[in-house]
């Protein structure tokens, strides 16, 4: 189940599931505010905003131009 610390992932069984955080309305650090699974074929993630918990949302690569 734990693979290197972070849980498996349970959608591939293949990645393991990552935290990434970010950084609130005023300034300060949210830890933990998203899970990926590193698999790339998979895409299953995680995010909290707002208190509500969003599954597999849409993941856009930063390098390309969504315009």
């Amino acid at each position: 189940m734990i693979q290197g610390g972070f849980p498996r992932c349970a959608q591939c069984e293949q990645g393991v599931l990552v935290p990434l955080s970010d950084f609130g309305g005023q300034g300060a650090a949210v830890h933990f505010k998203a899970w990926v699974c590193t698999d790339p074929k998979c895409l299953f993630n995680l995010k909290i905003r707002n208190g509500d918990v969003y599954l597999n949302e849409p993941i856009y690569d930063g390098r390309e131009d969504r315009r």
